[in-house]
């Protein structure tokens, strides 16, 4: 079973950032997950709202800002909102990364990001997984490219989460963790797909879920696994 941190560490140091991702390297995780949206000037940005009012000293949609304005932005009044690259250079190989389509018109920008990384980089399709819960993302990205591993966000319904992997030839499936049951788990990985869950933090709930043997957690204490 893999360990993946929620957004790098999320439980020690502010989410999505590069601080945050360190942290998650430091206790020694298999995976990263984080959230990315397109700004205006078309960069991938790190970051899980739409907006950047709740974790920044800023206002306004991600989407209507240039990279210099997010850049001038500032988290806990010290830190920089990162962009993709920027992570993927911190992070190097070192584990994979779970990279999540938030925002809209995604798949294209972190398609053409991916494969850079794979053509100039020496990194492989297996260094990535990228996940959401937007149809209309998984399926744009699965036609553009493939190859590259999908995963399946889901809150409502591990049978939906099931049907559309099953469409884009997805390699996993993330519910949210109150969906599951060994059975399901069971079913999913008997029809070739791993399980990787969210948000795992509480002891209790981990050693519950542990004995499900799904593939992956995915948590915001790292160290609680």
């Amino acid at each position: 079973m893999v360990y993946i941190g929620h957004r790098g560490a999320k439980g020690h140091q502010p989410e999505n950032t590069l601080p945050s991702f360190q942290k998650a390297l430091d206790l020694n995780v298999d995976g990263i997950e984080l959230d990315v949206h397109v700004c205006k000037t078309g960069e991938l940005i790190v970051i899980h709202d739409f907006t950047v009012d709740r974790t920044t000293n800023g206002s306004g949609a991600v989407s209507e800002l240039s990279l210099s304005e997010i850049k001038s932005l500032r988290i806990n009044d010290e830190i920089e909102i990162p962009t993709l690259e920027e992570v993927l250079d911190l992070v190097g190989k070192k584990c994979f990364i779970n990279i999540e389509l938030k925002g809209r018109h995604t798949a294209k920008a972190v398609s053409n990001l991916i494969e850079k990384y794979i053509l100039e980089n020496d990194y492989s399709y297996e260094d990535f997984v990228v996940s959401s819960f937007q149809r209309e993302e998984l399926e744009m990205l699965f036609t553009i490219n493939p190859k590259i591993h999908l995963g399946v966000l889901s809150q409502a319904s591990v049978s939906q989460a099931l049907e559309w992997a099953t469409a884009f030839s997805a390699k996993a499936i993330h519910p949210h963790f109150s969906l599951l049951t060994p059975e399901n788990v069971q079913k999913a990985q008997e029809q070739g797909f791993k399980v990787y869950t969210w948000t795992l933090n509480e002891t209790e709930d981990i050693e519950r879920i542990k004995t499900y043997n799904v593939n992956g957690i995915i948590t915001d204490f790292p160290e609680r696994i």
